[in-house]
């Protein structure tokens, strides 16, 4: 099939990533936004903006009638989903599949089949690939209590519609076990709709390890190899990195053979990760499996030398596989930081305001995503990430070194962001020696959100050495920063 004309379902720092790609290889393009969205990136890449409306702006994101309304009124033969919203609505491909137009990912059955933690996990351990002792309430409801049990404590809670970290609870002791299911259940129905569970062995101070693949729909499919995504608060990551420290060129090459056996087992298409947990005596077991493109997967890219959305757009058109297993290197070593619009100092509320400034690193070995300009305003109506920065060094010291020197030179006036803390996490001796867990920002909290130095009041004291007069007005050192071309010159 050909691909001439793509439309972005998506917002922000990932629309305009996928964008670049698309218009790269010659497609038409076009993207989202809503009525009330500020302009963005995305918005000045896209040859076309289709404006979408709703109660919200997220519900707007999530009208799949609008949304193939868009798509077919605009002439688009194909619509990449991004990451969250629709990308992985099994709902939405079937609609688009009715109305004629490419989705960018796998199909809905493989969606529907692997979006269901209970349903994947009996796939996967049916075909003999590795996963942790559980009990599945759907199995048998009235015995799931007993059952759960006798796996033995800790255990881990999951939603099995569950995502993000929603709803999860772990249990060490007995005597809080039906209390923490029932409130499991609540949030299961409050989050998805959806109260079923299943629990699982909890593997203490384990690391989360995922495996990016990509598959062709016919049953043949690469890897390109894995990320370390244990840098977590309440489950959801904020570093990624590659390669995984933790792994020993064997185990490497066991556990990406592993997540390439799985996507084979389910005929896979397109970009898509498999996510394990790996414990601390090196047996890894099978945890979920995400049919979509990564917010992390730009470490991938920056180690293989390849791009994943080409990929997606190439499989997508039917063209098949762009390399065989040997043709996929893993080269020096990659990290990736999430910046968000949030105060560490203050249980990481969300922050918003009007971005005064923005000055976003460059050089050598750094790439910045972003989803935000000079100018813009940052509300709580969506996601609090700004953008993503990523490095890439020849070892893991050097692109530890390289991250702390660009995210230290990360400009944002006037909303507060977690840079301070992404920069804490990267020079803490744990980290640097590769010793952590999922755990690890939990355990060290205290030390990481300590009260430091604010980088704003370093720009207001280097504007009022330059020009007494500032002192007075500090709403004028944005324009003197960008007269004298930035203080780090």
């Amino acid at each position: 099939m050909t691909i001439s004309k793509l439309l972005v379902a998506n917002r922000s720092e990932i629309a305009a990533r996928v964008l670049r790609t698309a218009k790269a290889r010659g497609l038409a393009t076009a993207v989202l936004r809503h009525v009330a969205e500020q302009e963005g990136p995305a918005h000045l890449i896209a040859d076309e903006v289709v404006m979408i409306d709703g109660p919200t702006p997220v519900a707007a994101y999530l009208d799949i009638p609008q949304i193939v309304e868009a798509a077919k009124g605009i002439g688009a033969d194909a619509v990449h989903p991004g990451y969250g919203f629709l990308s992985e609505n099994a709902g939405f491909v079937a609609a688009l599949e009715k109305a004629g137009v490419t989705f960018v990912g796998p199909t809905s059955e493989v969606i529907d089949l692997m979006g269901d933690k209970v349903r994947a996990r009996a796939f996967v351990e049916e075909r003999g690939f590795p996963v942790a002792p559980s009990a599945i309430e759907d199995d048998d409801p009235a015995s799931f209590v007993e059952r759960a049990r006798a796996v033995g404590y800790p255990l881990l809670i999951k939603p099995s519609a569950g995502g993000g970290g929603k709803g999860m609870r772990v249990v060490r002791e007995d005597s809080t076990l039906e209390t923490e299911i029932e409130t499991a259940r609540r949030e299961g129905e409050r989050y998805f709709g959806d109260g079923r569970l299943f629990v699982e062995r909890y593997i203490e101070r384990p690391r989360h390890i995922e495996v990016q693949v990509v598959g062709d729909g016919q049953g043949n499919v690469v890897h390109f190899w894995e990320r370390e995504c244990s840098i977590q608060r309440r489950f959801q990551k904020i570093i990624e990195e590659t390669p995984s420290p933790a792994l020993t060129p064997e185990q490497r090459d066991e556990i990406c053979e592993t997540a390439a056996g799985i996507a084979r087992a389910v005929k896979y298409r397109g970009a898509g990760t498999v996510e394990f947990i790996y414990a601390q005596d090196g047996a890894f077991y099978f945890l979920e499996m995400n049919t979509r493109l990564q917010v992390e997967h730009p470490v991938t890219e920056m180690v293989t030398g390849f791009d994943l959305v080409a990929e997606q757009l190439r499989v997508a058109a039917g063209d098949g596989l762009s390399a065989v297993q040997a043709d996929i290197p893993q080269t020096g070593h990659s990290i990736e930081l999430r910046i968000c619009a949030e105060d560490a100092t203050a249980d990481f509320r969300p922050a918003i305001g009007n971005i005064l400034l923005l000055d976003e690193p460059q050089g050598e070995g750094i790439r910045v995503d972003s989803g935000i300009l000079d100018g813009g305003k940052v509300t709580t109506d969506f996601d609090p990430m700004l953008s993503k920065l990523i490095v890439h060094g020849p070892d893991r010291a050097q692109a530890i070194a390289r991250a702390r020197s660009a995210v230290q030179s990360y400009v944002i006036l006037g909303v507060t962001t977690n840079t301070g803390y992404l920069d804490a996490i990267l020079a803490h001796p744990d980290f640097a020696s590769g010793d952590v867990s999922t755990g690890f920002l939990a355990e060290q909290s205290e030390t990481l959100t300590a009260p430091g130095e604010d980088v704003s009041d370093l720009l207001i004291a280097a504007a009022a050495l330059s020009d007494e007069r500032l002192v007075s007005d500090v709403m004028q050192i944005p324009e003197m920063y960008r007269k004298m071309g930035g203080w780090r010159n």
